[in-house]
């Protein structure tokens, strides 16, 4: 059942620096995962908050199913995440000590056929730090395209 969806964040990496990672599975409606299987999703602006112990996710654009009918789903809606109590508990105590972020960084399909969310412990960057970023992706480019023209 292994499909080839992986919505990947690349906005995230560039904006934070992924501290720990986190793989959670997600509450979602018939027309939301039918959406995912087909790849429209957008995890851009997307962060996770606590509520009264619960984690979710807000600000994950998952379009409308094209063939759903007056069910559908609201694109935007917040999303329950399903994590471990112990998993949850720990990272409600990281973020209110440190003032750190849980972030979306990836979405794919399981083996078992359910969605799942990749999200990260992130610290914001500071301007610098994007700019050392840019210039070293520049040089890897560049080391890349240097290597490709001897080969």
């Amino acid at each position: 059942m292994s499909q080839a969806i992986n919505i990947k964040n690349k906005k995230a990496y560039f904006e934070y620096n992924i501290l720990e990672k986190y793989v959670a599975g997600m509450q979602l409606t018939g027309t939301e995962i039918k959406s995912v299987r087909e790849g429209k999703v957008s995890l851009k602006d997307g962060y996770c908050y606590f509520t009264k112990g619960e984690l979710w996710v807000k600000n994950i654009h998952i379009a409308e199913y094209a063939l759903g009918t007056h069910y559908n789903h609201d694109p935007m809606r917040s999303r329950k995440l399903l994590l471990t109590r112990k998993e949850l508990k720990k990272l409600e105590k990281k973020i209110k000590e440190k003032g750190l972020s849980l972030i979306a960084l990836r979405m794919f399909i399981s083996e078992r056929g359910y969605a799942k969310l990749e999200i990260g412990l992130a610290q914001g960057k500071k301007l610098h730090d994007k700019r050392e970023s840019i210039k070293a992706k520049d040089t890897k480019r560049d080391l890349d395209r240097s290597l490709k023209g001897l080969g």
